[in-house]
């Protein structure tokens, strides 16, 4: 899909009309289209997309879609039927009345696009340039940050639950590389305890065994673990991310010695940092913040303060976002006397994770 930059145009006649007598006092996104008309053009996006290909796209406009849909928490589907059906939205984006809009599926696209091209923090980037040509961001300035919690798109498991999700996510990996192999490592009773997902729902409600049922896990988890340390399993097998993190999984909630892999209920709390909640995304981290306890991420918020009294009526701009694991603190972030904008990072998080921000 390739993309050519176009000039961003007026807005069609009869869309303003309409738009005007429609919402004599405007909306928000009517105000961001005539205070920042030209925020965001499609040569700022040139880098993201090949030059040849099926043409693409306006993508300044699904810039703009990105940042009223994060602004009205809106979905993919909802964003696009804005787009179709709100005066407002085509006003903004300079449609016309009967522009049928775009399939909802561009937006994540555009999104993985930016990911994929390490450009999350394009858009940030553009508004605070704009920002300072305008004189609403100045150096020397105070600003503050604070955090939010992050969820990611997995579930929290139990101890239990977790031991049987990593070794089930394994052998669905091993089943797809050496069906031949693995076959031959696993006895039948495995396909009743590890072909279904391992749910709390399913499994026994009394303690001796649900305890007996996790030595089982962790028995079958280190046979296998030492079938693919043997000779003659295939050397491609070893390196797999799942088999790595099953050893990690096998490592915190084990005691392993002596052959064997003794439970132990989970993780100590000596080892409050880096404990896998699920094998579906290893980097999800069990989160606190006072009376908030969640499993995903922590994003950290830097905004201009705007001094009480102060003459000039400059806006609270948000100048820098950053991701890090939910267990994670942001050293000197709290405080509202750090002085000046600083160049917004890129979000520490995996491409191609979807995550809500609550």
């Amino acid at each position: 899909m390739s993309m050519y930059p176009q000039e961003l145009g007026t807005i069609p006649a009869e869309t303003v009309r309409v738009a005007r007598a429609a919402c004599p006092k405007g909306t928000l996104a009517m105000r961001l289209r005539d205070a920042l008309g030209e925020l965001y053009q499609d040569e700022h996006f040139a880098a993201l997309y090949p030059v040849e290909g099926q043409p693409a796209y306006a993508p300044w406009r699904l810039a703009l879609v990105t940042v009223l849909q994060y602004a009205e928490n809106l979905t993919d589907r909802q964003a696009a039927n804005a787009v179709r059906e709100r005066i407002d939205w085509k006003y903004s984006l300079g449609l016309e009345l009967t522009d049928p809009g775009f399939d909802f599926s561009l937006l994540s696209e555009f999104r993985t696009r930016l990911v994929d091209e390490d450009a999350e923090t394009l858009l940030l980037d553009r508004l605070l340039e704009v920002c300072k040509q305008r004189g609403w961001l100045k150096a020397g300035g105070k600003q503050r940050t604070d955090s939010t919690h992050v969820l990611a798109r997995v579930r929290s498991l139990s101890n239990l639950e977790c031991v049987g999700e990593t070794l089930r996510a394994a052998l669905d990996d091993l089943a797809a590389l050496a069906p031949e192999w693995l076959v031959q490592q696993i006895s039948p009773d495995w396909f009743e305890r590890y072909s279904h997902r391992v749910e709390n729902y399913r499994l026994p409600k009394a303690e001796n065994q649900r305890t007996a049922l996790a030595q089982q896990i962790g028995a079958d988890g280190l046979h296998l673990l030492q079938a693919l340390e043997s000779p003659h399993a295939p050397d491609t097998l070893k390196d797999q991310a799942s088999v790595r993190l099953l050893r990690q999984v096998w490592q915190r909630y084990y005691a392993l010695s002596s052959g064997k892999a003794k439970w132990r209920a989970g993780p100590q709390a000596s080892e409050s940092e880096g404990i896998i909640r699920s094998p579906y995304d290893q980097e999800a981290q069990t989160g606190k913040k006072r009376e908030m306890t969640w499993l995903g991420y922590k994003a950290h918020l830097t905004e201009t303060c705007v001094a009480v009294g102060a003459e000039d009526a400059t806006p609270q701009l948000i100048v820098q976002v950053e991701t890090t694991l939910g267990s994670a603190a942001r050293r000197g972030g709290d405080s509202p006397h750090s002085r000046g904008p600083r160049p917004a990072r890129p979000a520490a998080r995996r491409p191609g994770r979807g995550y809500r921000l609550r």
